[in-house]
């Protein structure tokens, strides 16, 4: 397995609440782990939320005994989910902070994916499909027929989510597994990169790239030269 991963504040932000891990090294029992958060909160409680779940997870995944990707991935952000509600309930300027989190291995010809919020997992060979479905407002409207999927990257309220770590106990997660086939690529990505940049565009120059670098970097030029409205996040890997 290959690996590549890249973060970026953007072209609008002064911060970057972005926080990103890839590993093609076991972690535990895993043979690999990637993953993306996407932290919110003000001053620095988006950063830290984002940063202190990733940390979370590696920890607990490092510790554990269970070698079941989905229970072990499942309960690594059930535990991060608690500490950082447990961090914003004992400092004040942390208070209402959470993050995004896709996370992702790949084991015996599977991919293992769980995701909370509107960070996506995307799975590349000649098309593209994404795998994780977005726990925000505008989905749920597609979902109940309010709304056209064209027309959700330009609605208002695209950044309200419905779901994230750090809000309330116990966190609902989604889980998937996919069979994987050589060559196929996977795509962890924050909204920065999803809100800015169409899928076929996406697919195209993952296509179009000679390597997973040069792939990610053209991905975050992309974004940013159509506005870089939000912090830029992509893991690619390859199987």
């Amino acid at each position: 397995m290959k690996t590549y991963s890249i973060t970026d504040i953007g072209r609008r932000r002064t911060t970057n609440q972005d926080f990103i891990y890839a590993s093609d090294q076991p972690v535990g029992s895993l043979p690999n782990l990637l993953v993306v958060a996407d932290g919110m909160g003000g001053h620095n409680a988006g950063d830290f939320a984002s940063r202190y779940t990733v940390e979370t997870m590696v920890d607990y995944i490092e510790k554990a005994e269970e070698n079941r990707p989905i229970p072990l991935l499942g309960s690594a952000i059930h535990q991060a989910n608690d500490l950082v509600i447990e961090k914003a309930k004992a400092d004040r300027s942390m208070e209402g902070m959470g993050t995004t989190v896709v996370a992702a291995t790949m084991k015996d010809g599977y991919l293992y994916v769980a995701n909370v919020g509107d960070s996506r997992l995307y799975l590349i060979d000649r098309e593209i499909e994404q795998i994780t479905t977005d726990h925000s407002l505008v989905e749920e409207m597609i979902r109940l027929g309010e709304l056209q999927r064209k027309d959700a990257r330009s609605h208002p309220d695209r950044n309200i989510i419905t779901r994230a770590v750090g809000v309330r106990t116990p966190v609902k997660i989604d889980f998937f597994d996919v069979k994987l086939e050589k060559g196929d690529k996977v795509l962890l990505c924050s909204d920065g990169l999803t809100n800015m940049v169409e899928d076929d565009e996406i697919l195209h120059i993952v296509k179009k790239s000679g390597s997973l670098k040069e792939a990610a970097q053209r991905l975050v030029n992309e974004a940013n030269k159509n506005g870089g409205k939000d912090n830029i996040s992509v893991v690619l890997a390859e199987f």
